[in-house]
């Protein structure tokens, strides 16, 4: 679009190009964002060592018993539901009304071998989409005067995990507060 302009100068009529004119043959940058980051040199991966270093910094870091926790007796209760889960149902598992469909022994284990023993007994049982299982931790009768070693720990890890929908202290034919019944996810 051209418009004319009023003569300023002896010159005559001069035209003057309006800004969409001047931007009739401007054609615009295309950038791709993701691409640029991409051709950045990547990370490299971690070394198997330094793999190692951190899956160990974890582990003792998880293996520390905070105070709150490590003032549970052989006798208190333990009881833990996620929100979201129906009244219903954690009053069905405190009953013990459902069926266990795996059982772990922590009795002997120290702590480091309890926490191994408990991620691969989640993920074994997990893969087998079992629902409910009876962990037994102990009450704790053999570490003195100390109290409870296992039972602590195993109440924190419990609750840290995401597949955990709720866990409470078993029923005493099932070894009362000396176990727990553990409400697993579906994988469907």
């Amino acid at each position: 679009m051209q418009r004319n302009k009023e003569p300023n100068n002896s010159s005559g009529l001069e035209e003057e190009l309006s800004f969409e004119d001047l931007l009739d043959n401007v054609k615009p940058l295309h950038r791709d964002h993701q691409n640029q980051a991409t051709h950045q040199n990547p990370k490299p991966n971690p070394t198997p060592r330094e793999t190692l270093k951190d899956e160990q910094r974890v582990l003792e870091e998880s293996l520390e018993i905070s105070h709150e926790s490590g003032d549970l007796q052989p006798g208190d209760i333990l009881s833990f539901c996620r929100s979201g889960i129906q009244k219903s149902v954690f009053k069905k598992l405190r009953k013990g009304q459902y069926n266990i469909g795996a059982e772990l022994d922590l009795h002997g284990h120290t702590q480091a071998e309890a926490q191994v023993a408990l991620a691969k007994f989640i993920q074994t049982v997990r893969e087998e989409n079992i629902r409910c299982v009876r962990i037994i931790h102990g009450k704790g009768y053999g570490s003195n005067n100390q109290g409870p070693k296992i039972k602590p720990l195993v109440n924190k890890w419990l609750q840290q995990r995401s597949e955990i929908l709720a866990f409470c202290s078993a029923r005493p034919i099932d070894g009362g507060t000396g176990a727990v019944y553990v409400l697993l996810k579906s994988l469907r």
